[in-house]
């Protein structure tokens, strides 16, 4: 077992969890990901396999067919993934955020509508947010639903749909008229059921195609066109008109703990390249891990490694307590996704020209690592929350 990004005080099933899913990650993700990666092709046979382990349904209920596991073990499994393939555990990602929305906020018929079939994978959920002219400003969403009898008419474009093609249901953030001043408490989530695939997959309903991405290969990413595409009534989750945005900032909490858990799996991947081919790779007389320059490198990128597992863990587990995370979120998200990208970069330079190259495995986490900088919310947003949430605790008094 290796020293690195170990968590303390697990129970006997989580650690039975996790040994499956990296053994699964070391013999059905890591020696095809890269074929994969660079050809940009859905992984079914490694989806079929997650299916197989429950792992749509990890942390759905026991009552409605899930495992009923925590944030945290969600989040030491999205590590180990990532570690293998970082598209991989964005195949759940977006499944989970739907299914955690749904059983928070969700009312008792859409729980026993959608959950029971999540957990076995055959509703395959994706989320939406963010506009082509959108950016991080959510209260400025554009796309509307109006009511037309006892159902809802959208009308808008969406962006940035990891899962758009391949999911079957969506939950969209609108705006509707409810007279509030402020915008956020305009906004509403839409549980949009839709067929999997591309075109005008239903009347009023257009996901144009996959868009062309540096990195997160395999996974489809798109938009999502509304044209006078009719909702009925019942699908606004928890039946709640104007608290899409509160619901949405609850599942993207979670998303933030998610993604620095991605950033956790593939700065671990990064250094095990790293560590194997500093002591393989010799100059003057000796492996390069020999060299101060080098064994330095080796030193600093561990400590990132740890110091970003070890927020990510905290972070997960505030939220499995019941106590607010946006802050540590925040911070898991940050230092994890930054630290990626510096472990990312380091790794790249031990491995020398041949990191350059498409045939070493680093190549492909040059690529990836960047996303994380920006999914979730970009690292100025990440700061923006932390210190109003800090600015709240540490006030001026009198």
């Amino acid at each position: 077992m290796a020293r690195l990004a170990q968590t303390a005080g697990l129970t006997d099933i989580q650690q039975e969890i996790l040994s499956t899913v990296k053994t699964f990650v070391d013999k059905e993700i890591l020696p095809y990901a890269n074929e994969l990666e660079h050809a940009d092709t859905y992984p079914q046979d490694i989806v079929d396999g997650m299916k197989e382990m429950g792992l749509f349904g990890l942390t759905i209920p026991e009552e409605y067919g899930g495992l009923g596991e925590s944030l945290l073990t969600y989040a030491l499994v999205v590590e180990q993934i990532a570690r293998g393939w970082m598209s991989v555990s964005g195949v759940i990602n977006t499944h989970f955020i739907v299914a955690y929305m749904i059983n928070q906020h969700g009312t008792a018929e859409q729980k026993q509508r959608y959950l029971p079939r999540m957990a076995t994978g055959e509703v395959r959920g994706s989320f939406s947010m963010s506009e082509p002219d959108l950016g991080s400003d959510v209260a400025a969403i554009k796309t509307k639903a109006v009511q037309d009898g006892d159902d809802w008419v959208i009308d808008g474009a969406k962006m940035w749909l990891t899962n758009g093609g391949t999911s079957n249901l969506t939950a969209v953030l609108v705006r509707t008229d409810e007279g509030q001043s402020k915008p956020y408490q305009n906004l509403t989530t839409f549980l949009v059921e839709k067929p999997t695939g591309y075109g005008e997959v239903a009347p009023g309903l257009i996901v144009p195609g996959k868009i062309d991405k540096m990195g997160y290969k395999g996974v489809d990413t798109t938009e999502m066109v509304f044209k006078g595409h009719r909702v009925a009534g019942e699908q606004i989750l928890g039946g709640k008109r104007g608290g899409g945005f509160a619901q949405m900032m609850d599942g993207v909490e979670v998303g933030r703990v998610n993604v620095a858990a991605r950033a956790c799996g593939i700065s671990i991947r990064a250094f095990e390249l790293a560590a194997e081919y500093a002591q393989q790779r010799s100059t003057f007389g000796k492996p390069i891990a020999e060299h101060q320059a080098i064994a330095f490198k080796l030193a600093e990128m561990g400590t990132k490694v740890e110091a970003a597992h070890l927020m990510m863990v905290n972070a997960a587990r505030l939220k499995d307590s019941g106590s607010r995370n946006d802050v540590e979120a925040g911070m898991a998200k940050l230092i994890a996704s930054e630290y990626c990208a510096e472990v990312t970069q380091e790794a790249f330079r031990i491995h020398g020209g041949y990191g350059y190259s498409k045939e070493y495995e680093i190549e492909r986490l040059m690529r990836e690592a960047p996303f994380l900088l920006i999914g979730e919310g970009t690292s100025e947003i990440q700061k923006t929350i932390i210190s109003r949430g800090l600015l709240r605790e540490y006030k001026l008094r009198g």
